[in-house]
């Protein structure tokens, strides 16, 4: 079954969206759960990718990534009416939504997208949102819209100070927790790298935290092993077990290192999707 391409569009430099038809995945997904995406045929790299939003009357999901490898590359110039093969989902286990308190939603970079739907679920059961959003630049922000509409707090910074407030997520999350009373739950999604530092801010204020896990990923459903993470002492699969864990029980550094080990198959397929990009219409 053919998935087209109903809308698409660019949210940022090198960060799209498009609205996908999948009827039975929008029907059943729930926040945090993702699918598997391929472009074509049975060889065809998988993405695992969340599903930043659901129209279960039109039958569709809104997914959004960001060119980064051959694949994502191949997605961002994909235009509307072309289709995708392969979406399988909902996948995962959904995030549990209930009413704590004030629930802060920390996203940083591409991160915010997963982040999205956690925080209107957080939001329509009666929770008080403190969203945290965070970019290395102006052109790099996204949804920022979206967040100020289900947000009692917004909070916005920027790396290089582009745009609202210079600084790194962590220091307005260390600011919140310190309030009277503290935050109820955190809920962290961005780089791996920036999830650790988040999860050892809350850590010294004993505030729970929940991050989402971004790995490599081939099939979804815990057959192939690659999104293996350590969590609490123990093996996890990303896929089946998560993607959401406690974040203070992550090993992130060995997670960081697992996330490197093919960087150069990465870089030499998107080098060679490149040349490829450059010399059509010029043959014969």
């Amino acid at each position: 079954m053919a998935h087209k391409i109903v809308s698409k569009k660019q949210l940022a430099e090198n960060v799209f969206t498009a609205e996908i038809e999948a009827p039975l995945v929008s029907r059943s997904r729930k926040p945090g759960q993702f699918v598997i995406v391929g472009i074509s045929g049975e060889y065809s790299e998988r993405i695992p990718l969340t599903i930043a939003g659901a129209d279960a009357e039109k039958g569709t999901i809104r997914l959004i990534w960001q060119r980064v490898g051959k694949s994502t590359a191949e997605m961002a110039d994909m235009k509307v009416g072309d289709a995708f093969e392969i979406v399988t989902g909902p996948l995962g286990r959904p995030t549990h939504i209930e009413k704590f308190g004030t629930v802060v939603c920390v996203g940083g970079g591409i991160g915010v997208a997963p982040l999205l739907p956690i925080a209107n679920g957080m939001a329509r059961v009666g929770n008080r949102i403190i969203s945290i959003l965070g970019a290395r630049t102006k052109e790099l922000l996204i949804l920022e819209e979206d967040f100020a509409g289900i947000s009692d707090e917004l909070i916005i910074v920027t790396d290089d100070g582009s745009y609202k407030r210079k600084a790194l997520v962590t220091e307005p999350l260390k600011e919140v927790c310190v309030r009277e009373p503290k935050p109820d739950l955190v809920v962290a999604i961005g780089p791996a790298i920036m999830m650790k530092f988040c999860c050892e801010v809350t850590r010294q204020y004993s505030v729970p935290t929940q991050v989402s896990l971004n790995t490599i990923m081939v099939d979804g459903t815990g057959m192939c092993g690659g999104c293996r993470v350590e969590v609490d002492g123990k093996a996890k699969f990303v896929c089946v077990d998560g993607p959401e864990f406690d974040g203070h029980k992550v090993n992130f550094d060995l997670m960081i290192k697992r996330l490197s080990a093919y960087k150069g198959q990465e870089q030499a397929a998107r080098e060679a999707y490149k040349k490829h990009k450059c010399k059509i219409g010029l043959d014969g």
